[in-house]
């Protein structure tokens, strides 16, 4: 696997990412989850499935995760927003399929909405709109604003999961309460069995967007990850759905 190249902002923030040119009619932008980064599974199928094809693909790392400089603490949505919007306003040039997991598929709902001229397509893989609302009850809330920190068991293991207060003040301008203003192709990929983001969110996501080519994909039996051989070929079927659309 290749170095990754790095993007600096004019604040010193160094965001490591990788960027594979291709000739296709739109570059596919993988936007990683919540504690992810740009070497999971959906990400690196997504690309060699771009590089057959000869689409270009880029992918990164939010600063403090994965191979990019600084602190996960420091981490809020509106940073990691800003170096999204940095990535394809300076590493990307064209038509853009953002696709995004989990917090990713928020992200990239944010982006589409703030550069609604790059964005031709959004593949959403269990998106998680809205998640420091829904995803945290008044316990959860409770410790957060008296400690500024809140650790909870991490659903697959390994280390605590963590969220501080900034970031979840941070995710409190919230996109469900209203009609989301995408226009763009947008497909939803997500499980039945999805037991960190349920599948009604994606149903009220459905909803509130505004674009009229917008479909869900129920995978009976996924979980959160989809990362299984048959639901990556779920993924890529959307993907290849969006890419055809943006011809």
């Amino acid at each position: 696997m290749s170095d990754p190249s790095f993007h600096e902002l004019a604040d010193g923030r160094r965001i490591a990412y990788r960027a594979h040119a291709g000739n296709g009619p739109a570059t596919i932008l993988f936007l990683p989850g919540y504690v992810s980064d740009m070497m999971g599974t959906k990400a690196l199928t997504l690309r060699s499935w771009a590089a057959e094809r000869d689409l270009g693909f880029v992918r990164f790392d939010y600063s403090g995760t994965g191979e990019s400089a600084g602190a996960f603490t420091d981490g809020t949505l509106e940073r990691w927003l800003e170096e999204v919007l940095a990535i394809m306003d300076e590493r990307t040039d064209g038509p853009l399929i953002l696709a995004g997991s989990s917090m990713g598929g928020w992200l990239a709902m944010l982006a589409a909405l703030r550069r609604p001229e790059r964005v031709c397509g959004l593949l959403g893989i269990a998106a998680a709109p809205d998640f420091t609302d829904w995803g945290y009850d008044e316990h959860d809330r409770a410790t957060l604003r008296a400690t500024g920190r809140l650790e909870r068991e991490n659903p697959y293991g390994g280390d605590s999961e963590l969220t501080t207060l900034a970031f979840w003040e941070s995710g409190q301008r919230l996109l469900l309460g209203d009609e989301i203003p995408i226009h763009c192709p947008v497909r939803l990929i997500h499980g039945d069995a999805d037991g960190e983001v349920p599948p009604a969110l994606a149903l009220r996501t459905v909803a509130a967007l505004r674009s009229s080519e917008v479909q869900l994909w129920l995978v009976k039996g996924g979980g959160h990850r989809l990362s299984g051989h048959g639901e990556l070929r779920t993924i890529l079927r959307a993907a290849a759905d969006l890419v055809e659309l943006a011809q």
